[in-house]
């Protein structure tokens, strides 16, 4: 299981949209959205 996947069943677990989550991390919902696709480079 990858990260991003981890990422987006957690959430979805939560019942946050990536709004949501990206609300309370303080970031774009796009880098929540990169993160679950794997598209975020670090």
């Amino acid at each position: 299981m990858n990260i991003g996947r981890t990422i987006s069943e957690r959430r979805k677990a939560l019942r946050l949209t990536q709004q949501a989550l990206a609300e309370k991390l303080n970031v774009s919902f796009q880098a929540v959205s990169k993160w679950e696709n794997d598209g975020y480079n670090t």
